[in-house]
């Protein structure tokens, strides 16, 4: 059995549970944390896993980098080499998973941790959750997709209200703005995130990975070059195990019976 050191990871009902766990900074990223991310993400994949879901121990999901008691003894001179080495990997990892991911988010999600959030594509808040992007603050740049994610969900104008004046955004407002899926009391968030799991992890999986990617794809592509990639994914999910089975549910008024192949 895998060890790891800064998360948590169990399968069950086909839902791949990934928990933050350092809950004592906060759940602050540390290089060890990104790299067993990464990890436990291939892992969830190999076993078979048609979910993924991230959550953070504690009263916060991740409060971002951890400046303090980083193991590596502080940063790096050259910022960007551990985005590139460290971060963005990781970010390219989860937007091609071939499967959907949720995640659950209560108090703070800063910095990195705020883009690790927005990576699901169904963000469940706690009512206490915030989404904060101070980098303004200490005078860098929003990193680890944050950029992409916040632009693409809530528009220019908001994007830039977020990341120049790096205040913070209550769950209530990320849900106006578009930016998460929706917002339940703080007792049943973990709850109502399994829950959302479960029933997406009961669906035509094949088919859900090709749409998480091609929904990505579109944001940025011509129609010429969306409808091409229509095309394409449809071919490959009419041959699907999981099309016959819905087109037979279809036929016999019947609810179907997904098995993710």
């Amino acid at each position: 059995m895998t060890e790891y050191t800064t998360i948590r990871y169990a399968l069950d009902e086909a839902v791949a549970t990934i928990t933050l766990a350092r809950a004592e900074r906060l759940n602050a990223i540390v290089p060890e944390m990104l790299a067993e991310l990464s990890a436990a993400l291939a892992r969830a994949v190999d076993e078979g896993a048609r979910v993924v879901l991230i959550a953070g121990e504690g009263r916060a999901f991740c409060s971002g980098a951890d400046l303090i008691a980083r193991s590596d003894g502080g940063l790096p001179d050259d910022l960007g080499q551990m985005l590139e080495t460290h971060y963005n990997p990781l970010a390219v990892q989860l937007a091609e998973l071939p499967i959907p991911v949720v995640t659950a988010v209560q108090g703070a999600a800063a910095g990195a941790g705020c883009s690790l959030a927005l990576h699901g594509d169904f963000v469940v808040a706690g009512r206490s959750a915030y989404f904060l992007l101070a980098f303004v603050n200490i005078g860098l740049v929003p990193d680890f997709g944050a950029t992409w994610l916040v632009a693409k969900a809530a528009g220019r104008a908001k994007a830039l209200e977020m990341m120049l004046l790096g205040e913070r955004v209550p769950a209530e407002l990320a849900l106006e703005w578009g930016m998460i899926h929706r917002v339940v009391e703080d007792e049943v968030l973990l709850a109502e995130a399994r829950a959302l799991a479960v029933r997406l992890a009961a669906g035509p999986t094949r088919a859900m990975g090709m749409i998480r990617r091609a929904v990505a794809g579109a944001l940025t592509a011509p129609l010429v070059e969306v409808l091409a990639r229509e095309a394409m994914d449809q071919r490959a999910a009419g041959r699907t195990a999981d099309f016959a089975e819905g087109v037979m549910a279809f036929v016999g008024k019947r609810k179907a019976e997904f098995s993710g192949k």
